[in-house]
């Protein structure tokens, strides 16, 4: 292990001294980016910083890699030989993929010609031995292990897409696979170690604000490594199928769920999936209002977190892992389906499936969203008794108790969501969830655990069965409940804050008035004004905050606030022809005046019916 840390080491120096060497190159030569407007970049940036990366990478690579085992693969198939060194397989696949990326970045390849330079790398691996192992046929192994390669290395290409982006994400999924294979396989951990070395040293030039790209012969590079080194779990996950199919799928999840949500929509949207875009996890995250850095970082930390899942289910039986894997799955999907929602090409999205015969299902489906709760709540209902279990059983006694889980499951299933569904939580608004809503939910999921308990019992006479499971299960389906319906709202209000753009403006009156404009503020855009906040002359009020925003003084201190935030207006929420209020008004008119601020009243009124006929 120290001599591979070593070469990890050497691989991060190395690329740490060649990216400035490549950089200054690329600029004497001419050789970069320019900004697009189907791309991200705002400034003019040098390229070809996979060279680098290359480098840094290969060097140890080839130090350490027995290319006799190589030669003995391919001189002599099939004789039972063990699989090469994967050193050496890495290696000469990703000089063939550098060589290739290169090609693309000087002269712009066709993209049918770059996939069928990886579809050839990729058989090359599949012919020396290396498989997904997710399929008992060889040959349905052989084709989905083929397509894994070329999808894992396209899915880093699509992911260079933001400054620091794609080499971190690498990182860090280097690093989760250098924790898979610590103690199990030196070489895999190796080539996971070196390949986090090479991308975090580039990453010293990548991340925001970048002074160098990439390009395709560093991304198809990246890809193709972690590609291959996600199918070496194969060779100590045979004994968990579940491993087997999860672990990569973890620790690749970043990868995978961009490029999935980007080529379903761009399908779907009658756009190419190979013609670049500002369409992606990461701008779509820009696009709810996070910083480009905070973006990055964001998607990091699910690597990072998914990541950790993917070691831990490796390290955990098949009874235990479902607990890891199904909420960081859910997370995603919901994260996916959050992020899908996000317009970007308001005249195209979605374009192909418009005007069908199947249409008005669909539109039944995204906007009222009921039929969606109940399929979430489904899950939720059935990973929720699992939990209680596994959390209330251990080792032999949870695989005693687990039968029971088994027969019993179909009848919680049927008992929740019937009592769920006549308790009416589908009937509201998962928008705006309330304190009302929350008893209702917590109410639902008491009596749907009563009426369970005693279905079991009639059933079953609660044989075998344990009462602290089912407290487990009704603590846990309640926190879930509430939990994804929360997450809902959040999503909804912070993409609303975080997207809210035009004048900012201070909300004088921190009140019941000014709640109910801060709300009006936050679902109508068509105002065009963005609040930093509240000032209110209650000296008690000062230092709170209502639904985020602070409350910042009084107006007398609305100069003092003036120097930190470019303020262009004042709203009134008050009843400005109350008597207790008429001083505060006319000192809010002559300041405004005075400093060439807006100021425009807040009021609601319910007006007659006759007197809108008699105006019209």
């Amino acid at each position: 292990m120290e001599t591979s840390l070593l070469l990890g080491l050497t691989a991060f120096l190395i690329s740490l001294a060649m990216t400035p060497v490549v950089r200054f190159v690329a600029i004497k030569k001419g050789w970069v980016a320019r900004p697009r407007e189907d791309r991200w970049h705002k400034k003019t940036t040098a390229l070809f910083g996979g060279i680098a990366i290359f480098i840094g990478l290969a060097v140890p690579l080839f130090i350490v890699a027995d290319f006799y085992t190589l030669w003995t693969a391919i001189a002599l198939p099939g004789r039972g030989a063990p699989l090469p060194s994967i050193a050496a397989v890495i290696g000469m696949g990703a000089a063939i993929l550098f060589l290739l990326g290169l090609a693309d970045d000087f002269i712009s390849l066709k993209p049918q010609n770059k996939l069928i330079g990886q579809i050839i790398v990729a058989s090359m691996v599949v012919f020396l031995g290396f498989r997904l192992g997710w399929f008992v046929s060889l040959t349905l192994d052989t084709m989905v292990t083929l397509v894994w390669i070329v999808g894992i290395t396209n899915a880093f290409n699509l992911l260079d897409n933001m400054d620091g982006l794609c080499a971190g994400v690498a990182m860090v999924a280097a690093l989760s696979m250098a924790g898979l294979y610590a103690g199990f396989d030196p070489a895999a951990f190796f080539v996971a170690v070196v390949i986090a070395g090479s991308c975090g040293a580039f990453l010293v030039y990548n991340f925001n604000p970048a002074s160098i790209f990439m390009g395709d012969c560093g991304s198809l590079v990246i890809g193709f490594a972690m590609a291959v080194l996600s199918l070496h779990h194969g060779g100590f996950a045979a004994g968990s199928r579940l491993s087997a199919f999860a672990v990569p799928l973890l620790i690749l999840m970043v990868p995978l769920l961009d490029t999935t949500l980007v080529t379903v929509i761009r399908l779907l949207s009658g756009r190419k999936a190979s013609t670049g875009g500002r369409d992606h996890t990461s701008h779509r995250l820009v696009l709810m209002g996070l910083s480009e850095k905070s973006a990055v970082l964001f998607l990091y930390g699910i690597g990072a977190v998914s990541g950790i899942a993917g070691i831990f289910v490796s390290r955990s039986d098949t009874m235990t892992s479902p607990a890891v894997i199904i909420p960081v799955v859910l997370a995603i999907i919901l994260m996916g389906i959050y992020l899908a929602q996000l317009r970007v090409y308001p005249e195209k999205e979605f374009s192909v499936l418009r005007g069908r015969k199947f249409t008005p299902v669909l539109l039944e489906l995204t906007y009222k969203r009921q039929i969606m709760m109940v399929i979430l709540d489904f899950g939720l209902v059935a990973f929720s008794y699992y939990l209680a279990y596994r959390l209330r059983f251990s080792g032999q006694d949870f695989n005693y108790y687990f039968q029971v889980f088994l027969k019993s499951l179909p009848v919680i299933i049927a008992v929740k969501l019937i009592i769920f569904y006549m308790s009416g939580i589908y009937s509201g608004f998962w928008q705006y969830i309330s304190t009302r809503d929350v008893f209702q939910y917590g109410r639902s999921s008491f009596l749907a655990t009563v009426i369970a308990i005693s279905g079991v019992t009639v059933l079953f006479r609660f044989q075998d069965f344990s009462k602290g499971v089912f407290v487990l299960d009704w603590i846990l389906t309640t926190a879930f409940l509430l939990g994804t319906r929360g997450s809902f709202r959040l999503f909804t209000e912070t993409m609303k804050r975080k997207t809210l753009a035009g004048d900012h403006v201070v909300i004088y009156g921190a009140g019941q008035g000014g709640e109910l404009l801060l709300r009006e503020i936050l679902n109508n855009k068509a105002l065009n004004i963005n609040p930093v906040g509240f000032i209110d002359d209650n000296p008690l009020k000062i230092g709170k905050k209502i639904q985020g925003y602070p409350i910042w003084g009084s107006f007398d201190q609305l100069s003092e606030l003036r120097k930190k935030h470019p303020v262009r207006g004042v709203l009134l929420s008050f009843n400005s022809t109350a008597d207790e209020n008429e001083k505060a008004f006319d000192a809010a008119v002559r300041y405004c005046r005075q400093n060439g601020l807006f100021l425009r009243k807040f009021s609601i009124q319910l007006e007659p019916v006759e007197n809108w006929l008699v105006n019209h």
